[in-house]
């Protein structure tokens, strides 16, 4: 029977493991991870789980996750969010973790090592993955993008996509906890254990060197890149004289970007409104200049129809009919309003065929795809951040580019202007907060890499459910036969 002094050291364990996780999902999770803190953040709480009962290890798990989610309690309030969202979202997070923990719990304590190891980054990638698949965030929740400065490691996306990263930066936790928990009855197992788990992510970070090294696209082109975040240019809602007096302001300032090389210029999401008919006198302006300089032009507008409104990227080429796309993901509750586009929109010109998406449709892994499928070297994305998020979520666009081998260009309002190639190479970025335009020229690769994800997809994911699943069934048995 364990002795007041023993349930008192005990507590104290418990309070310092949930102090250390929190502190380091807090910083190593979030809109401004760094980066390393989150590769050692669920070490304390398996080392605890290994030697605490059920309920305690659930209580740990679930208060380290939850506080250590905290820090986006502020991003929701931007978004006027309720706060019941922010603790629907992180409740599920925290479950999720919780139960992988769990899960690893049970199955060291049957002595299934092996699935233990294997079982807690599973679980949570499992998770991960269910949450992009059937809600409106897509995957921008996952623990891969805390991994986008770590560029070596971030080449594992180009085969894997999110779910490879999550995982192995799980799977190191999972490493050094059981290797620490068995190196006194099982020093073979554990040192088995440790070289699997290291050697595994040794070889995923020499195949990104390698991949860093290696030959990018020779032909690249100047693209520019505009955005003005005076208060009365951000949120344009009148139709007319101040859409048409903006549209007008920014061509002068992608007519300086022509004059200086620019062959391709990217504006912001929903610039202006443009409402038919009037359509036509805003296409006008900007078709105009481009004819004239020869340069392409890629404007996100909201458009309004007879039958619908559209959150739309136009696209203005020389002497070209004018082209559009309709954003595919909208953010709830502000962009329910519009009508979801269903349809690619693909340029073919000189320098290799280019797509255009929107924003938020960057979050979703399925619709870049079809874009790398379909050749793009370039993805042109208009944006609209918060300004809080402008590295959170406008940097989750690179990692598309990784997967599907092309370059993104992303003009965002209260962002960044950002380039970055099909290695997550960051190769122009600008704060878009300049007055009273930001404007950012840089050179662009153009040429489409294939990549092992673009063929395969989300097979790794896959994998990580049917090792979840594997490992449950392996809990049950365990139990089964413990009770004959």
């Amino acid at each position: 029977m364990a002795t007041a002094s023993d349930l008192r050291w005990h507590g104290v364990a418990a309070l310092l493991v949930v102090t250390c996780t929190s502190v380091l999902v807090w910083f190593g999770n979030g809109l401004n991870p760094w980066w390393p803190l989150l590769w050692g953040a669920p070490l304390p709480v398996l080392l605890f789980a290994a030697r605490s009962s059920w309920g305690g290890t659930a209580l740990v798990a679930a208060a380290s996750w939850f506080i250590g989610s905290l820090d986006m309690w502020h991003y929701f309030q931007v978004l006027h969010a309720p706060p019941f969202v922010w603790a629907i979202i992180y409740s599920l997070a925290t479950g999720v973790f919780t139960g992988a923990v769990l899960l690893f719990r049970a199955l060291l304590r049957q002595g299934a090592w092996v699935s233990a190891w294997l079982a807690f980054p599973a679980a949570y990638v499992s998770g991960e993955y269910m949450a992009s698949l059937l809600t409106s965030g897509g995957t921008a929740g996952s623990l891969a993008y805390t991994q986008l400065d770590f560029l070596p490691f971030l080449q594992l996306a180009s085969i894997t996509g999110p779910a490879g990263l999550s995982f192995l930066l799980l799977l190191f936790s999972a490493t050094i906890a059981i290797s620490l928990h068995l190196s006194r009855k099982e020093p073979a197992v554990a040192r088995r254990i440790l070289g699997g788990g290291l050697g595994i992510i040794v070889l995923a970070l020499i195949f990104g060197a390698l991949r860093l090294a290696g030959p990018t696209s020779h032909q690249r082109i100047k693209v520019g890149l505009i955005a003005s975040d005076e208060p009365a240019n951000v949120d344009v809602a009148d139709v007319g004289a101040a859409t048409g007096q903006l549209l007008r302001d920014y061509a002068r300032e992608a007519e300086k970007l022509a004059a200086r090389g620019a062959k391709i210029i990217v504006l912001p999401e929903k610039l202006g409104v443009t409402v038919d008919p009037d359509t036509a006198g805003d296409d006008t302006l900007l078709q105009a200049l481009v004819d004239r300089t020869g340069v392409t032009i890629v404007v996100g507008l909201i458009h309004v129809s007879p039958t619908a409104k559209h959150n739309q990227a136009r696209v203005y080429a020389p002497r070209t009919p004018v082209l559009s796309y309709d954003k595919q993901h909208m953010l709830p509750p502000f962009e329910s309003k519009f009508e979801p586009g269903t349809a690619l929109t693909l340029l073919s010109v000189a320098s290799g065929t280019q797509g255009v998406t929107i924003c938020k449709d960057m979050d979703f892994t399925s619709l870049p795809r079809c874009y790398g499928q379909a050749g793009a070297g370039m993805l042109l994305v208009p944006a609209w951040d918060f300004n809080l998020d402008r590295w959170g979520h406008g940097h989750i666009a690179v990692m598309r580019g990784v997967e599907d081998g092309f370059s993104v260009v992303r003009a965002a309002k209260q962002g960044y202007l950002t380039v970055s190639d099909d290695r997550g190479r960051i190769l122009g970025e600008i704060r878009s907060d300049a007055a009273p335009f930001t404007t950012l020229l840089t050179k662009v690769p153009t040429g489409h890499h294939a990549t092992v994800y673009l063929w395969l997809g989300d097979w790794f994911a896959w994998l990580a459910m049917a090792i979840f699943l594997s490992t449950c069934a392996r809990v049950f048995w365990g139990r089964s036969a413990a009770a004959q």
